[in-house]
């Protein structure tokens, strides 16, 4: 059994094989998405793969849908060169269910796919094409929060960002100039409205959009590289929005345990690719099975019925609610303390630290006890409900391949907004004391121990990409385990850290909790095990055994 349109064709094979399969005629699909198309998405990725592609397929099996997806690829060509093409755009999502069933769909709702590459003209020819179309009603993008910056750390635009804004729209080099041109490209063609949907995991996401092409706008507006009115165009929410959106689903890189399963269905093919660019590319995606998209129902040239996919559409405030519950309270949060506790205690994946009861009883604390009291209720989704199905079905699910080392990446960049607006919200109530936060003084001990590289055993380990690291271990750099490092050497060594409300959201000393990380910190680094003693200690729990990990 291959994975194309030719292979696709003994359909028999594929379902005795468990397969879920497209139940629409591709070919006339993709003959009506060509002519008016309607829905095209930047970043051809796992999770566009694992979830709005397969959303899409439900509504055309469904009969709700009757066109396609057009799926574009920016920043590493090659995916859609190697893994696209030579899979006339089908892919086999592998849905992995924590009560161990696994579901196998052969998700086919892509119908096209390009690279978004000016100098290839026939591509770039086509892009232009379809934004020239009145029937498109919307460009979405999941291509990471980086790849809506103009500048660089020190606010410096990127090279290629300053070179078009002098050339124009005519042919960009930069991923955000050259989605400004086809937006260009539309206003000249008659301004039909546009939603330009950003479905990243960041905050405020749609903003991030809106911001880096109204500045292209308004540069070549400036400078008469543009037409004018184009600026006007792109900042009129009834002819050009920038809705809020908020994603949630884990979609790991593909595991080799998921193609032997494949493999062993008899599907030929299989191997993953690492492109030049060092993207783990593969046929399939394994997927949880859970998955959450609220969207702003901002949408000025109409938009199908993706609610009947699961799709929630709300208002901005709403929006922003949800957000800040998963972010600051319900999944982030506990994912980064498993993290950087299961990169201490020597953990290679998520699902087996829920197994340990002391880690279970610290993220339940942080979730339920800490977390939950200033929770942000959205009311379209109940928190406590989020916190359940997160830690009893989600992390727990053994067979999805998430690791804690995948999860510490950058996570100097999350504490502020996973834990440090809980601190805040504690500091402003008139019936909670910051003192009663233990956990969360635990997790910033922990991340603290951990820029240390060495784990509990007192075994080095390599710590995961961040941008400030070389920032912030030499903090920690004299310190080593049973050298009598006390609270108060570590408030000395650490001062300048524990202030940086940057990193934590609050001054500590500010908020009171400084001393109380120095304990956890003193604890910490008394000699082997002591991070197991001081996490122990910290939840009231016996020492416990060894662990097989």
């Amino acid at each position: 059994m291959k994975l194309n349109e030719t292979g696709l064709s003994s359909r028999k094979k594929w379902k005795d094989a468990g397969y879920q399969l497209p139940e629409y005629d591709r070919r006339k699909t993709a003959e009506a998405t060509r002519k008016a198309p309607f829905w095209i998405h930047f970043g051809a990725g796992n999770i566009f793969r694992a979830f709005q592609a397969n959303v899409v397929q439900k509504l055309l099996n469904s009969k709700d849908l009757d066109r396609g997806l057009i799926a574009v690829e920016g920043y590493d060509y090659e995916i859609i060169e190697k893994m696209y093409h030579p899979h006339d755009g089908l892919s086999i999502l592998v849905t992995l269910k924590a009560d161990g069933n696994i579901e196998k769909t052969v998700v086919g709702s892509v119908v096209e796919s390009l690279v978004l590459n000016s100098d290839d003209e026939a591509q770039f020819g086509r892009l232009k094409e379809i934004f020239s179309s009145d029937t498109l009603q919307m460009a979405t993008f999941t291509i990471t929060e980086k790849g809506y910056s103009l500048t660089d750390g020190r606010g410096i635009p990127f090279a290629d960002v300053a070179e078009d804004m002098q050339s124009g729209p005519e042919k960009p080099s930069s991923y955000i100039g050259k989605l400004a041109s086809l937006l260009h490209t539309r206003y000249l063609s008659g301004g039909t409205p546009i939603a330009m949907v950003s479905m990243d995991n960041c905050s405020h996401n749609g903003d991030k959009l809106r911001d880096a092409v109204t500045a292209f706008a308004e540069t070549w507006e400036e400078n008469g590289k543009a037409k004018k009115g184009f600026l006007s165009y792109v900042e009129d929410p009834a002819k050009v929005s920038f809705p809020w959106t908020m994603i949630d689903k884990i979609t790991p890189r593909p595991d080799p345990s998921v193609e032997a399963l494949l493999n062993k269905d008899g599907i030929e093919n299989l191997d993953p690719v690492i492109t030049s660019k060092k993207t783990y590319v593969a046929p399939f995606v394994n997927a949880e099975e859970s998955e959450y998209l609220v969207i702003e129902d901002s949408f000025p040239n109409g938009r199908p019925p993706l609610e009947k996919g699961g799709f929630i559409f709300t208002d901005r405030e709403t929006v922003d609610k949800v957000e800040k519950m998963k972010v600051c309270t319900c999944l982030n949060p506990l994912h980064t303390a498993l993290a950087v506790f299961g990169c201490l205690l020597g953990y290679d994946l998520i699902s087996k630290e829920m197994g340990d009861p002391a880690l279970k009883k610290l993220v339940e604390t942080i979730g339920y006890k800490e977390g939950l009291p200033v929770v942000t209720d959205p009311g379209i989704l109940d928190p406590k409900e989020f916190i359940d199905t997160v830690l009893n079905v989600r992390i727990p699910n053994p067979f999805m391949p998430d690791t804690p080392q995948r999860i510490a990446t950058d996570t100097s960049q999350k504490l502020s907004i996973r834990f440090g607006e809980t601190v805040k919200a504690y500091m402003r109530s008139d019936k909670l004391d910051v003192s009663e936060l233990k956990c969360i003084p635990l997790v910033f001990a922990g991340w603290i121990r951990y820029l240390m590289a060495v784990d509990d055993s007192g075994a080095p380990f390599e710590l995961s990409p961040d941008p400030l690291l070389e920032t912030v271990r030499p903090y920690v750099a004299s310190v080593r385990l049973g050298d009598g490092t006390d609270a108060a050497k570590a408030e000395e060594l650490l001062k300048p850290l524990l202030t940086d409300k940057e990193i934590f959201g609050v001054d500590l000393f500010e908020a009171g909790l400084a001393g109380l990380v120095c304990r956890y910190f003193e604890e910490m680094v008394k000699g082997p095990g002591a991070v197991r003693s001081a996490l122990e200690s910290c939840i009231c729990l016996q020492a416990a055994p060894d662990r097989q990990i």
